[in-house]
């Protein structure tokens, strides 16, 4: 196989945005129109009683959020599009950071009505970190919202992005007719009431100046016109090179809800999205062109089918070609592995595949051999950078609430932490666990996969702590001091480091100031 050919075909991208945004919804029809599935699920529905595909946790299902990102890879056009729904919600947040790591492209979806919202902020300050090209997707337009103008406005200033608008809407919330491409000149009315299939009755109009545009949308024929003027007066032509640099974000307007303007979108990224780009690591960059396999572990997943409590690690391919039962070395371990039957996704769904190429996201199954951040090569000593663990904000003392189910307690801990949605500390005082989340709805996640995925359950106990920080220090003295003095708020983590649990922002600076050669670090980079 041409793996140069390979690679340029590949399209690996993050779908990203705040709560409620619409991401999960625009995920189901980009998998719709791709011919992934035939039927779309529904996020939240009384009637519809299939769920979305990414959303293949019972607790998604039932929350209507998703709380795991999911790979989703398809073929489309001659391409292999690779789909990372992430979850919207900030206590999740450090998934969708990780997931960020290990794409090439992403879009971000805006609610019409809502603009742009704080995560959809933090989100993009990640993007701008990773030079990360990103597309805009303005959701919701079936809905009364803001004028499109004042959008654009706001996701210039708040996103602090040069924006270029290749679709514009026709009409707006109960008025919204349809969509009219700037890029291809091209009028798209819809007029399907199925919203879980594709409609075929697509009218297209190529010419706007034309009398005949007032027999499709009668009253808003001049009011396109007039705004399809404006437009290519105030914002220049699309730019690919300022896309890819990450300066520039192309616009798409639609309602995912409804199928209205996710074919274009899926359309103009398929031609302008770009193809699995270079990587960072400490010695070097790896291009993706280069013979040698090279790839990092991004995420694990415990648990993924429940029936098998199989666990299972997230393997982004950055170089050369993935072979099934080849020997690679796990860079950290130093030794050599071989994988029998390696997955490639549909959400749940696991298909064994026999060769994998930058940009896939492969599912490798895993015994504890992995952890998030670890390396694949084919010999060469590296590790890839980027891939950040934060430093938990809430803090809760984990007892087991049933003596008989100890041993499943502790396993389930044990894989849970493994997944890097929340930390384990051990504390140095009484060997009691804390965990350490970055969001309150964490706990209520644990709780619940913990009783029904390993049949154990947990009592939570409130603790006053204001931080989690990793310690380190060349000065040996100073730092046995600082622990001997400090040994009340010392633990370790899951891999045996030193972590200094600051009870309040003051008892932070006076340890900072105090101990000047200890090194305080927020945030641990695997």
């Amino acid at each position: 196989m041409d793996l140069s050919k390979e690679i340029r075909r590949r399209r690996t991208f993050a779908v990203i945005a705040h709560p409620d945004g619409g991401k999960t919804t625009l995920t189901e029809k980009l998998l719709l129109f791709g011919g992934a599935i035939h039927v779309a699920g529904a996020v939240k529905s009384n009637k519809i009683k299939r769920g979305a595909t990414s959303d293949f946790m019972e607790i998604e299902r039932q929350r209507g959020i998703s709380v795991a990102t999911s790979v989703m890879g398809f073929e489309y056009r001659g391409l292999q599009i690779n789909i990372l729904d992430t979850p919207g919600h900030e206590d999740f947040a450090e998934d969708t950071y990780r997931t960020l790591s290990a794409v090439d492209s992403a879009i971000v979806v805006i609610d019409a009505a809502k603009g742009v919202e704080s995560q959809t902020r933090k989100l993009m300050n990640v993007c701008r970190m990773r030079n990360t090209p990103v597309m805009a997707f303005v959701n919701k337009c079936d809905r009364e919202g803001k004028d499109p103008f004042d959008l654009i406005s706001e996701l210039e200033k708040e996103l602090r992005i040069k924006t270029i608008p290749l679709t514009w809407p026709v009409g707006m919330g109960a008025t919204f007719k349809g969509v009219y491409s700037l890029y291809r000149k091209k009028l798209s009315l819809f007029s399907s009431q199925d919203k879980q299939r594709v409609d075929d009755k697509v009218v297209e109009f190529s010419d706007i100046a034309s009398p005949e545009l007032e027999r499709y949308i009668d009253r808003f024929a001049a009011k396109l016109r007039e705004d399809a003027e404006l437009l290519q007066g105030v914002y220049p032509l699309f730019d690919e090179t300022e896309y890819l640099a990450g300066d520039a974000a192309p616009v798409f307007f639609g309602s995912a809800l409804n199928n209205f303007g996710v074919q274009e979108l899926l359309d103009t990224f398929c031609e302008i999205a770009p193809c699995p780009r270079p990587t960072h690591t400490d010695t070097r960059t790896v291009d993706p062109f280069e013979e040698k396999l090279t790839g990092f572990v991004f995420k694990i997943h415990a648990n993924m089918d429940p029936n098998h409590r199989d666990r299972l690690a997230f393997l982004k391919i950055c170089s050369g070609t993935f072979e099934r039962n080849k020997a690679y070395l796990h860079v950290r371990h130093g030794k050599q592995l071989r994988f029998s039957s390696p997955n490639a996704f549909m959400a749940e769904k696991k298909t064994v595949i026999d060769a994998a190429y930058p940009g896939d996201i492969v599912g490798l199954h895993d015994t504890g051999n992995f952890k998030i951040g670890d390396t694949l090569t084919e010999g060469e000593k590296m590790n890839f950078k980027g891939i950040p663990s934060f430093s938990p904000e809430m803090f809760r003392y984990i007892d087991n609430a049933d003596p008989m189910k100890a041993k499943q307690l502790a396993k389930g801990v044990d894989q849970l932490m493994d997944e890097g949605v929340a930390q384990l500390f051990t504390s140095t005082l009484n060997g009691r666990k804390i965990i350490g989340t970055v969001g309150a709805l964490q706990f209520e996640v644990i709780e619940y996969r913990l009783e029904h995925e390993y049949g154990a359950k947990c009592r939570w106990e409130p603790i006053a702590l204001h931080k989690a920080c990793w310690i380190e220090s060349d000065n040996k003295a100073q730092l046995s001091d600082f622990m001997l003095r400090k040994h009340v708020n010392m633990a370790k983590d899951k891999h045996g480091r030193n972590v200094f649990l600051a009870d309040s922002p003051y008892a932070l600076q006076m340890a900072q100031e105090k101990f000047p050669d200890i090194k305080f670090y927020f945030t641990s980079e695997t």
